[in-house]
């Protein structure tokens, strides 16, 4: 006998009909011998529903008010639910989160889980029957036992945190979506389901707009090591696997507050190539990263900062091997692209051998800028001046001078207390099936932010971010320029990084108080823009990814604005008008299209 935990979206329990559905599926899994737990969301659009309600009543509705209100709408659901499984003559009953013993932090609309009693849910269980839970919502940990709810994705992450709590065999997520798809359906009419999907490679989907999981709900499996499958409420297909690695052992106290980095990560064997003044327009990045392609030069991080005037600088890093020919690549590409242009202010090689990246990794870094913000400020309390820096949801990397790398990676293991640190993780074993990219996102609520002439001086980065942190602002892409501009007597760089378009008026006045307090020159920024990015854990080891993925940009004519990488990620930012043209070519390049369009519910 299996213990299941089973979610259902609001779409899949919009109806009385489709409730009564979901229990004959329900009673189905039992009959096959397994415990069942049920999550289920409010119906269909209860809770937008709510929300309009609250604001006809109050233009600024207190949050404690609104969780008592949004949480009704999946009480609604529980009973309805459990009524029907008992009309079907399977026993059942309903239980709100507070009555499960989710018990969370007292932050209300967005809380995040403690700790979950199991006790009431396994006699509920022992007694046969299918226990019905409230997704989405919790109670605080303090003596008035407030209401909470768990933000956008609650129900996810309820369902995958119960069924870590209860180490169950397996978490289902049903939704109005066959599984977990390649990119989105209603932008690209052929995308295609896929059949297994790492946690890894789902977390960096969900954190760029892959709605059918939420971020938080992955961190979770993640951390637990919990098998999750995303299937269809409407067929019996098998859906995707999402696939978890074999964690150490957790403990289930802070749950979600738990160390939010798991462990220190360097690499001692790296070498920077950079070209600086490079022309700004599309094909550049193609013709120079597939040139190092045909020359099987692996191309770790990749770094392309914000244009100057009609130029912009490209860096990336290599193997200590691979750097002589990196330049020699480098150097021809500067001399081909040179005879093209006018004379004066001539692109510029810079190669450093002496470079080391140093970083962090941890799921719990998800929607918590304050970990970025308080390594880069760990680095520069040491003078640790960072060169490049990369980030990802689970991952902030940054080269920084080798000589530092010993104090970096200590300083980092205190600051986060890590007991160790790991070099270069060896790159998994991968077969031919494997494609090198997964999947392909497209995130069209994003906004850049540029500040110029900042001092290149160690506490720059990290004064910056922690601005934007206190406000629990969320940067993404993180890009310092390579160029360096002497301004009064000193050198200066450009940083820019992109946020959230609703955060935008709010960051550009903390961005601008910043600079003037640190010296720095104007502030830009930039709302129309769209950051499209491939996804995949077969693109290591394999040169030439990226490469493609810049081909197939400018074969379109699209232009590159920013470039930023991770291990298994490579995001570009381009003009908003050209986002979905971008999504289109990328998928149709990669060839993760198939012959007839994923059909959608109506």
């Amino acid at each position: 006998m299996g213990l299941i935990v089973q979610k259902y979206g609001g779409t899949s329990v919009g109806s009385a009909e489709r409730i009564q559905a979901v229990a004959q599926r329900v009673k189905k899994t039992v009959q096959g011998g397994n415990q069942v737990v049920v999550v289920v969301s409010a119906m269909g659009k209860t809770t937008d529903g709510l929300v309009k309600l609250a604001q006809e009543i109050s233009t600024n509705p207190c949050q404690r008010e609104m969780d008592m209100l949004l949480s009704t709408g999946e009480q609604v659901t529980i009973a309805l639910m459990s009524m029907a499984l008992q009309e079907l003559g399977q026993p059942a009953i309903s239980l709100t989160g507070a009555q499960v013993g989710i018990v969370t932090e007292a932050s209300h609309t967005r809380a995040r889980i403690l700790n979950i009693s199991t006790d009431r849910l396994e006699r509920h269980l022992a007694e046969g029957k299918v226990v019905v839970v409230a997704g989405f919502q919790g109670i605080s940990n303090t003596s008035e036992l407030e209401v909470t709810t768990l933000g956008r994705g609650g129900s996810d992450t309820s369902a995958v945190a119960l069924a870590a709590a209860l180490r169950a065999d397996c978490c289902e997520i049903y939704t109005d979506v066959p599984g977990v798809l390649t990119t989105d359906p209603r932008l690209v009419e052929n995308a295609r389901l896929m059949t297994e999907i790492t946690s890894d490679e789902m977390l960096e989907l969900a954190s760029l707009g892959a709605k059918v999981l939420h971020p938080r709900a992955v961190e979770i499996a993640r951390n637990y090591g919990v098998e999750m499958v995303v299937r269809s409420s409407w067929t019996d297909e098998p859906g995707t696997r999402v696939i978890s690695p074999l964690s150490q052992p957790r403990p289930l106290q802070n749950l979600e507050l738990g160390r939010p980095v798991d462990g220190v990560r360097f690499d001692l064997d790296q070498a920077k190539v950079a070209l600086l003044r490079v022309e700004d327009r599309p094909g550049i990045a193609a013709h120079l990263f597939g040139e190092l392609a045909k020359q099987r030069v692996d191309v770790d991080l990749i770094i392309q900062s914000i244009h100057d005037g009609h130029t912009n600088d490209i860096a990336f890093t290599v193997t200590r091997a691979s750097a002589n020919p990196a330049e020699a690549v480098a150097s021809a590409f500067s001399e081909m692209v040179q005879r093209t242009r006018a004379p004066g202010n001539p692109t510029e090689v810079i190669v450093e051998h002496d470079v080391a990246k140093v970083g962090i990794v941890g799921a719990g870094m998800i929607g918590r800028p304050g970990i970025p913000a308080k390594m880069f400020a760990a680095l520069a309390e040491a003078g640790i001046n960072l060169q490049m820096i990369s980030t990802s949801e689970a991952h902030v990397s940054c080269t920084i001078h080798a000589a530092d790398c010993d104090r970096a990676i200590e300083i980092l293991c205190r600051t986060f207390e890590v007991t160790c640190s790991s070099a270069r993780p060896e790159t998994p074993r991968l077969d031919e099936q494997t494609p090198p990219v997964r999947g392909v996102a497209l995130d069209l609520k994003q906004a850049r932010i540029a500040i110029h002439h900042v001092p290149d001086q160690p506490g720059m980065a990290s004064k910056i971010v922690q601005s934007l942190a206190d406000l629990n602002i969320c940067l993404d892409m993180i890009i310092q320029s390579q160029r360096s501009c002497p301004v009064q007597g000193y050198n200066t760089r450009d940083i820019a990084f992109t946020v959230p378009q609703m955060d935008l008026p709010t960051a550009q006045h903390v961005v601008k108080k910043v600079a003037a307090e640190l010296g720095c020159g104007t502030v830009s920024t930039d709302p129309n823009i769209a950051k499209v990015s491939i996804v995949g854990i077969g693109m290591l080891g394999r040169p030439g990814v990226a490469a493609t993925l810049f081909q197939s940009l400018a074969h379109e004519q699209i232009n590159i604005q920013m470039i930023a990488t991770s291990e298994i990620r490579v995001s570009c930012v381009v003009a908003e008008s050209d986002g979905i043209a971008a999504l289109k070519a990328i998928h149709a390049t990669f060839g993760l299209g198939q012959a007839s369009a994923v059909k959608m519910p109506v």
